[in-house]
């Protein structure tokens, strides 16, 4: 890179489940952007980014030439006890030398430059995690509104987090589950998918869906518990293909809490098709007649992939405006 210049970087989160802090040593850097939605930009030595993501930042390079070089490193954000890969994936920002320099600096190994490491934060760094989130806003301008719905026609309140099912020990398979016996089960109000062997909207729109799944996936959980208390001791999940029908230009308020069944994690969740508004998270059990006072129903962040926080919750508002089979990936359920 060039000295006194500044540059956008578009970053993706492509892990399957890991999100992932990012920080380039000695250097900050001004979010702009976060899937593909302008945010209010605010300044940041380390950014967050779950999976799915997408976060555009402006990086503005030091004035003159550094006779350095700079780690640029990644790393998991990680609050679950399931297994997780903890290592630091690093590339390097190398500055191009003065014109006059040139000609030595290529006989000089960039071995020999002074090479700076960032300081990423803790493996668990709720508080950071917390801290970053709360900075995303939306624009909110006359050419940017935020437009959050702020009549909803329908209110859902889904449980997301890990569960077990029995481990199948055919063909030797190993279980890395919290038993010998068992494996982990993601799940969203302790329902986990099961795959169709039939496609869900051909299956929809042809008036066969009998068997291929149930529309009757529940508004909130069958039996309520103290979701991010003691866990119970049944950590059995059910199984289905269960779907949420919704009519076209429904309004809708989704809660999605966290459980500490197999211990409190943070979940990333994306909605296939849409855009939804982040009006509130918090820590804790979600309450209905408290949290909602709080919303943010003028500049909450846009976006289609959000991470429930560890041991909270968070709302989103959306517009079903776009008919099809939309999954929520977490676990996985399709929303109409």
């Amino acid at each position: 890179m060039k000295p006194g210049k500044t540059y956008l970087l578009r970053l993706i989160n492509a892990a399957l489940n890991d999100e992932l802090f990012f920080s380039i040593a000695n250097h900050t850097v001004t979010v702009v952007e976060a899937d593909a939605i302008y945010v209010k930009p605010f300044e940041t030595d380390t950014i967050l980014i779950a999976p799915g993501q997408t976060t555009n930042v402006l990086l503005k390079t030091k004035s003159s030439y550094p006779s350095a070089s700079f780690f640029m490193t990644a790393r998991p954000y990680v609050t679950g006890q399931g297994t997780f890969d903890n290592s630091t994936v690093a590339g390097i920002l190398e500055y191009e030398p003065p014109k006059q320099t040139k000609s030595a600096h290529s006989r000089t190994s960039i071995k020999n430059l002074q090479l700076f490491k960032p300081i990423l934060p803790a493996l668990n760094d709720t508080n950071f995690a917390t801290k970053f989130s709360n900075k995303l806003r939306s624009l909110n301008s006359k050419n940017f509104p935020a437009n959050v719905p702020l009549n909803v026609d329908r209110k859902f309140f889904f449980t997301v987090g890990l569960g077990t099912n029995p481990c199948n020990h055919k063909n030797n398979q190993t279980c890395q589950g919290p038993t010998n016996t068992t494996m982990f089960a993601a799940s969203i109000s302790n329902i986990s998918f099961t795959m169709p062997t039939k496609a869900l909207l051909q299956s929809h729109y042809s008036g066969q869906s009998h068997g291929v799944y149930s529309p009757k996936f529940p508004w909130s959980p069958i039996v309520p518990f103290n979701y991010t208390g003691t866990p119970p001791n049944n950590t059995m999940v059910s199984n289905g293909t269960n779907l949420m029908v919704l009519p076209y230009n429904t309004s809708v308020e989704l809660v999605m809490q966290d459980t500490s069944i197999l211990g409190a994690e943070s979940h990333p969740l994306h909605l296939h098709g849409f855009n939804f508004f982040v009006v509130g998270q918090g820590f804790g059990n979600f309450d209905p007649n408290k949290d909602p006072k709080n919303f943010n129903l003028v500049d909450p962040i846009e976006r289609n992939t959000i991470g429930v926080p560890s041991g909270g919750w968070a709302a989103i508002r959306f517009l079903a405006d776009n008919p099809g089979k939309r999954n929520s990936n977490k676990p996985t359920k399709a929303l109409y």
